[in-house]
């Protein structure tokens, strides 16, 4: 059997049942997550302008815009909430910098609600849910909804995202193969194609032709990133929205190139620089499940940056510095991170962008401030004329040689202004595999989105959010998760 077709089987036949308990865990990881920062970048600079704009567009009220609320064609609300869900730059991520887990989330929910017609009210979705007398969350049964039509269940939701996730890091490749390509744009839309074709029940065939024409969409430039321009997120827009119009395409009939991957201009050739073929790339799928390779960042800036975040703050922890006493800080970082957030800093026009993907300001940040939350990275804490003063005072150097430590390696060197000199490395930044937060961490970085976020929903809709997500395998209808995400 040709891999595209094996894959398109495993993509369409694959069960709930069939899916590793550590997967469905670390996918429950990847909702709250990306749940999180859809509620607290739901109002970000450009995402209000997106929903605006699918709102006026008009067409069938098909799904819901997260947060704002209304309804627009499905694809539309797959953009405006993966656009949303990116803006903070604090989901989920795996190296070399795809970010798999906020449009597959965003074409699953979409489709889920394409699927599945009219969703329940949001009273209905968590009547019973908290205690009359402000008790904890109730069994998940209190979520089920009420006079509702064909549903999509939580299990099969779970099931959805863990193939289109699984799916979008099989088909991730190095850094040399992408050579500047933004991987979001170019592995992440065969993932979100695959979790919509599983919410719209797209037979075999059907799947297949929906992941040939996903293929026809690929693209995207970490130019963005390095010109700190909104097109970062945007471009998690498409990769939803892709899997949404590829599934609804493929269900109408439309076929897209069945050797998507090994075809003499297939993915393999085009983007694989015809080093890796799809057998070789998808060679453990559906066996070897590689959730465990996602990221989830512990500070709210790019991957690139959380190691030398880190290092700086266990310095000030381990040696009682301040910002006063720093002269200059010198970071070694491989070649590829260099390239995207080694650059000298500037604020420029879109300061949140520009910081998050700035080791300079990062690291200036977390001295002066002794953390690294997401109000350190709005326009007025950025342009603080203290932390441009440090800023100015750090270089970010690349070193080849750190490749072979992984991406994450980084090596600091603080110098005071009494002559004193420190020394720290790293090899694994926080939230990376091999050094993965805690639950309690997950916890917080959920918490301090809700708390964030300029429209806030409240102790109890948090609370409500954290238990469906938690026990999102015994919900009838992922539509209750989705009623307790819009306004009330």
């Amino acid at each position: 059997m040709k891999t595209e077709q094996a894959v398109a089987r495993w993509v369409s036949q694959t069960r709930f049942e069939d899916i590793p308990p550590t997967c469905i865990s670390t996918v429950k990881d990847l909702l709250l997550t990306d749940i999180g920062t859809l509620i607290g970048g739901a109002f970000a600079e450009g995402c209000e302008a997106v929903v605006n704009a699918a709102k006026e567009q008009g067409g069938k009220p098909e799904a819901s815009i997260l947060v704002h609320g209304g309804k627009v064609p499905a694809q539309q609300a797959a953009f405006a909430n993966a656009m949303m869900a990116r803006a903070l730059d604090f989901c989920d991520s795996v190296m070399p910098g795809a970010h798999p887990g906020t449009a597959v989330m965003a074409a699953a929910l979409a489709s889920a609600e394409f699927a599945g017609g009219a969703a329940p009210s949001a009273r209905e979705a968590v009547r019973g849910s908290l205690s009359a007398r402000g008790g904890g969350p109730q069994p998940v049964s209190a979520l089920q909804p009420v006079n509702s039509t064909t549903s999509v269940s939580g299990a099969d939701f779970l099931a959805a995202v863990c193939v289109g996730t699984e799916l979008a890091i099989g088909m991730n490749l190095e850094e040399s193969q992408y050579d500047g390509f933004d991987p979001t744009g170019v592995c992440v839309p065969f993932g979100s194609t695959a979790a919509a074709a599983r919410m719209m029940g797209l037979s075999e065939e059907e799947t297949l032709n929906a992941l040939g024409l996903a293929f026809c969409r690929c693209g995207g430039s970490f130019q963005a990133n390095v010109d700190g321009v909104l097109a970062v997120r945007v471009i998690e827009g498409w990769a939803a929205e892709t899997g949404v119009t590829c599934a609804r395409l493929a269900r109408l009939g439309t076929t897209g190139p069945p050797n998507f991957l090994d075809g003499v201009y297939g993915y393999s050739h085009l983007f694989g620089r015809d080093r890796a073929s799809g057998e070789h790339l998808l060679a453990g799928l559906g066996t070897d499940y590689q959730t465990d390779k996602l990221v989830f960042k512990k500070y709210p800036s790019c991957g690139g940056t959380q190691s030398s975040t880190q290092l700086i703050l266990d310095l000030m922890a381990e040696e009682n510095l301040e910002p006063t006493e720093v002269e200059r800080v010198e970071i070694s970082v491989p070649p590829y991170i260099y390239r995207l957030v080694g650059h000298p800093f500037n604020v420029g026009s879109n300061p949140k962008v520009n910081a998050q993907f700035s080791i300079r300001y990062c690291v200036a940040n977390a001295l002066l401030r002794k953390d690294s939350k997401l109000a350190h990275f709005e326009a007025e804490a950025v342009a603080d004329p203290e932390v441009l003063d440090l800023a100015d005072r750090i270089d970010v150097l690349p070193d080849a040689a750190l490749d072979a430590r992984g991406h994450t390696a980084a090596d600091m060197r603080v110098v005071t202004k009494t002559g004193k000199e420190h020394v720290r490395s790293t090899d694994l930044g926080p939230g990376f595999p091999g050094n993965p937060l805690t639950k309690e961490q997950h916890l917080q970085r959920f918490r301090d989105c809700m708390e964030f976020s300029s429209h806030p929903l409240g102790e109890d809709r948090t609370a409500e959010i954290i238990h469906a997500i938690d026990r999102l395998e015994e919900i009838e209808d992922v539509r209750s998760l989705i009623s307790l995400l819009l306004p009330r």
